[in-house]
């Protein structure tokens, strides 16, 4: 007898989990599945769980392709469970290859290839729903946002588009899901689609998204103009649809502790905000060659001014930039100085030169004080006068974060939180007012470059 093994967390059953148990039961003469518990799924990384593990179990059990149902609960279980049940082969989706190769020394490991095609029409008629997510875009963050997205349950990422077709057919094949020739066989297949394309493209995009009644996350910046932010903003609130800026760490839960912690009067009244995000990158890439979209700002500005909007508010009384730029007037290295009534704030980022990445905080009784990266915020510190007096704070950052902004997405989406307090419309549109700010400034630098060589 050929005895299999698969496990999995089987929320919202689907006919892509259907598929999976079905072809896991054509592997052998005997399956075994593992329903993983909320309380492993937590320490694992696994958000937004819904069904209870009974309701999952009896799923399972429907099914009539499970011989044997066993609950996973803890890390390590999955070699005891070979062991102990004799398996000769472990099993799970093509989401996780490579992940359990390290279990080929006790049996054979096969991975199964993904559903691609995932449909929520059997779940219309419950309250949850899976929601099914195309991509525009196949860069970086694309192909961060992938294994980030399997960490969230009620979540099926159905495929890619890029105007480029040939890059969507290489993301997909990679990936395991859908390339599709044009934007309207995406909007066909996906509830939500995300935006992980140039910053110039954002805007049409989520116009093009919101008129086709999709939901949008965004990646950012969102847009580069004030009015354009103000525009998509209004349109979805018109349609009923949300939009999403994709900055992770605002929605972490080590960021919120820590805005928490320094606003709840350990340090008194703040009056000083300091961001500072700095990484070096190839010369030849889009952020170093991109003149009029590129630099370092756009593609890090947002993550410095976040903590200072959040702590401090949108209505600063002034704002100025000051950028090294390279030999094609691109910043390598800017500073935002925000004056505010009662406080000073700088946010500060570089692609081109490197600097200390830390955030501090700094109060009327002590400072917080996180070192980089900040912006994947785990451990802070809170400092006072008497430099004896330490105390230490931490927080669990699981995988990239993008897995938090996701889970956060899908809260709003069906009514389980009640506002949008960890970023709200009217910061990202004072965000991309500022974007808008710093791009006037770089095109009067630029002109009287090119007034003085004359």
């Amino acid at each position: 007898m050929i005895k299999v093994v698969t496990y999995g967390t089987f929320d919202l059953f689907h006919e892509g989990h259907y598929r999976l148990l079905q072809r896991a039961k054509a592997l052998g003469d005997y399956l075994i599945v593992g329903v993983t518990t909320e309380a492993y799924d937590k320490t694992r990384g696994k958000l937004s769980v819904v069904d209870s593990l009974v309701t999952r179990i009896e799923n399972v059990r429907k099914t009539g392709f499970a011989d044997e149902i066993i609950i996973e609960e803890t890390a390590g279980q999955k070699f005891s469970d070979i062991k102990k049940y004799h398996i000769d082969i472990f099993t799970v989706g093509s989401d996780w290859t490579g992940k359990f190769d390290y279990l080929k020394d006790y049996c054979q490991v096969v991975y199964l290839e993904r559903t691609k095609n995932v449909s929520s029409t059997m779940l219309r008629a419950k309250k949850w729903h899976i929601q099914r997510i195309g991509i525009v875009g196949t860069g970086r963050i694309a192909e961060r946002f992938l294994p980030e997205a399997v960490a969230v349950s009620g979540i099926s990422v159905q495929g890619v588009y890029n105007p480029h077709q040939e890059s969507a057919r290489r993301f997909a094949a990679k990936h395991g899901i859908n390339a599709y020739a044009d934007m309207d066989e995406l909007y066909a297949a996906a509830d939500v689609i995300y935006i992980a394309s140039p910053h110039e493209t954002h805007y049409a995009y989520i116009q093009s998204a919101l008129a086709h009644g999709k939901h949008v996350i965004c990646e950012k910046p969102l847009v580069l103009e004030r009015a354009q932010a103000e525009e998509v903003f209004s349109e979805a609130k018109k349609r009923g649809r949300i939009i999403f800026e994709g900055i992770k760490t605002a929605y972490c839960p080590g960021f919120h502790k820590l805005l928490g912690i320094a606003c709840s009067g350990k340090i008194g009244n703040i009056r000083n905000v300091e961001a500072c995000f700095t990484k070096l990158e190839e010369t030849n890439v889009r952020e170093l060659t991109d003149i009029k979209y590129g630099g370092s700002f756009r593609e890090l500005g947002s993550y410095v001014l976040l903590p200072i909007i959040k702590l401090f508010g949108v209505d600063y009384a002034d704002l100025r930039f000051d950028s090294v730029l390279n030999e094609k007037g691109l910043d390598l290295f800017t500073r935002a100085t925000l004056r505010y009534p009662y406080g000073l704030a700088t946010a500060t980022c570089g692609l081109g030169v490197k600097s200390e990445g830390r955030l501090l905080i700094a109060g009327t009784k002590g400072y917080v004080i996180v070192e980089a990266p900040w912006w994947k915020t785990s451990y802070f510190e809170v400092h006072y006068e008497d430099a004896g007096i330490v105390e230490k704070y931490s927080e669990t950052f699981l995988g990239d974060g993008l897995r938090y902004e996701l889970s956060d997405f899908l809260a709003r989406m069906e009514d389980r939180d009640n506002g949008d307090f960890k970023l709200t419309c009217q910061e990202s549109i004072a965000l991309a007012d500022m974007m808008e700010q710093f791009q006037q400034q770089q095109n009067n630098a630029l002109k009287g470059s090119l007034y003085g060589k004359d």
